[in-house]
């Protein structure tokens, strides 16, 4: 009879240690607080990225993430090469995308792959040398304190589930039964959740995600001219292109300009002839009042 007054007694302060546990672990740390998308508390913030090495000094967990254009010969071929490079590195390609070439338009593509954290750099560099940089950003973000966080309320829920199997084993009554399976199911649930944000976590810092932008010279920025040859160049680029254009214009414009022209002059052809008529008429009939 002691027995089955202690056993409740116990599930009782399980229950009210586990409920003080999922909401003081972390200090006050939600599931918001990060997702399976890889969003931090503290938004990221972008940095050039002349320092790309993410080597986790003293432990600590950074997220790399980054964009990467390139002005290319062929963005096909170069999305191939890309690619390449990535897998030979141990990386993959998550999503690719390309346009198709279109007249004198060699198209264009983009890659976002993952690429090992510890090869980042390294692979960078061999990817920046299938073309002209226009520009590179990465962006790093310290989540140790939400890894940390994460790693002691799975391990305190580990310990509240052992608990809990503890409890149902010694069991005596249908009800306290109930009771154990309901809070057990509630916990492993809470523990998967946790785990599979931390798996996420883990993910995000072993690969790093970059966007790779292949683009046609007719995609490349325009560089600003520095000094006076280029300058000059520049000036007469604009010029050429300027006359181009009004040659270009003038053949669109010419065809329509020719109708009316021949309309003009048979116009004024008419009407000279029927002046002349009319001056031959009137020469005419003022010899005839003469005579």
């Amino acid at each position: 009879m002691r027995r089955r007054l202690l056993l409740p007694a116990t599930i009782l302060l399980t229950l009210a240690a586990l409920t003080g546990c999922s909401a003081d672990a972390g200090g006050g740390f939600s599931e918001s607080s990060y997702d399976s998308g890889g969003t931090a508390p503290n938004e990221a913030m972008p940095e050039v990225s002349e320092d790309r090495l993410v080597e986790q000094a003293d432990g600590r967990q950074v997220i790399v993430t980054g964009d990467l254009w390139l002005t290319v010969e062929d963005p096909r071929d170069a999305a191939d090469e890309a690619a390449d490079i990535v897998e030979r590195a141990g990386g993959h390609v998550d999503n690719r995308s390309e346009t198709a070439p279109r007249d004198d338009d060699p198209g264009r593509a983009e890659l976002t792959v993952r690429i090992p954290s510890a090869k980042l750099s390294s692979t960078l560099n061999d990817l920046e040398e299938l073309g002209e940089v226009e520009e590179t950003r990465t962006y790093r973000q310290d989540v140790t304190s939400v890894a940390k966080d994460l790693d002691a309320r799975i391990t305190a829920l580990e310990a509240s589930v052992d608990r809990l199997l503890a409890l149902m084993v010694d069991a005596d009554t249908t009800s306290d039964l109930i009771t154990i399976e309901s809070a057990l199911s509630e916990r492993q649930a809470d523990l998967e959740s946790l785990q599979s944000q931390r798996r996420s976590i883990a993910d995000q810092v072993d690969y790093s995600t970059v966007t790779v932008h292949l683009g046609s010279q007719a995609d490349a920025p325009v560089d600003e001219p520095d000094t006076f040859w280029t300058g000059l160049v520049a000036g007469w680029e604009a010029l050429v292109g300027f006359v181009s254009f009004l040659l270009v214009a003038l053949g669109v414009i010419l065809p329509w300009l020719i109708v009316p022209a021949i309309a003009l002059l048979l116009t004024l052809a008419l009407l000279r002839r029927r002046r002349r008529q009319r001056a031959a008429a009137s020469v005419t009939g003022e010899g005839d009042r003469t005579a």
